[in-house]
């Protein structure tokens, strides 16, 4: 049984990209199609896509460059079951001097740390990428 399917999620992608696998298929739940959304909006995969009606399933197709290098150099959970972690607005600005992204659970849905700061909310971070 998984506890945490956002972290399932982000790990299954992450193996997937070290293996060079073309695709990896996610568990479904609103928040991880918010997640690959904003993973699909920043560039580091390619596209996703619903599989299935009844039990449903996110297929991923990665995203690599033309040297067959993935273009996600790292990929970490970073509020967990256990640690919750809650940022401000004014803490969320920039991750990795503007070559990284937070995606970030706040009262107007899952949205990338730019998106949050534009906004003026925080919010718990869910996850980084760079």
């Amino acid at each position: 049984m998984i506890n945490d399917i956002v972290a399932d999620g982000l790990t299954r992608i992450r193996n997937a990209a070290v293996r060079k696998l073309d695709t990896t298929v996610l568990a479904h739940s609103r928040l991880i199609e918010s997640v690959v959304g904003i993973l699909k909006d920043k560039g580091y995969i390619d596209s996703y896509k619903v599989i299935g009606e009844n039990i449903k399933t996110l297929k991923v197709v990665l995203k690599y460059d033309e040297n067959s290098n993935t273009v996600l150099n790292e990929l970490k959970k970073i509020s967990k079951p256990g640690r919750r972690v809650y940022k401000p607005c004014d803490e969320i600005k920039s991750f990795k001097n503007g070559y990284g992204s937070f995606i970030i659970s706040t009262s107007q849905g899952v949205l990338s740390n730019d998106e949050a700061y534009k906004l003026g909310i925080g919010g718990e971070v869910i996850a980084s990428v760079w």
